[in-house]
């Protein structure tokens, strides 16, 4: 269970990172745009503001995307136990670990290296609903199920 929590702990982080790192990015354009206002080079002015402007509206994009991730992590279960595969399990198949709650890369403790996914994910979408010792196929690789946290 130790790792689980650890594995949650990574998954808040990225997101708390992904967030703040976004929000400076997009303070920077507001502060850019703030200057390019100043300056008025005719088209040059223009054009460079509608870059800023362009830049701004994907970062906004990003921000919510990251803050959508950040509501399906506050759903997710810290104390699930369960027989089946869940939002929330971590799972151990004879070829790695899974945690499913939000895509967020790989995670090492010192005992396992754990793939945090989201449950859109193709492995994840196999993963869930199946019970202990069920056998999955993904990238023609057979995996059988040894332990749900």
């Amino acid at each position: 269970m130790q790792a689980k929590r650890k594995a949650y702990q990574f998954c808040k982080d990225y997101v708390d990172l992904r967030i703040r790192r976004i929000q400076k990015q997009i303070d920077e354009v507001k502060s850019a745009l703030s200057s390019e206002s100043k300056n008025t080079a005719g088209d040059k002015h223009e054009t460079g503001r509608a870059m800023l402007q362009l830049e701004r509206e994907k970062l906004g994009q990003q921000l919510l995307e990251a803050e959508k991730m950040l509501q399906l992590l506050k759903k997710v279960p810290t104390e699930t136990n369960s027989e089946r595969v869940v939002l929330g399990s971590l799972v151990q198949t004879d070829h790695a670990y899974y945690y499913i709650a939000i895509s967020a890369g790989r995670f090492e403790t010192k005992d396992a290296l754990i793939f945090c996914i989201s449950p859109n994910t193709p492995m994840a979408k196999l993963l869930l609903g199946k019970a202990l010792n069920e056998v999955i196929n993904f990238n023609k690789m057979t995996s059988k199920i040894i332990a749900i946290n």
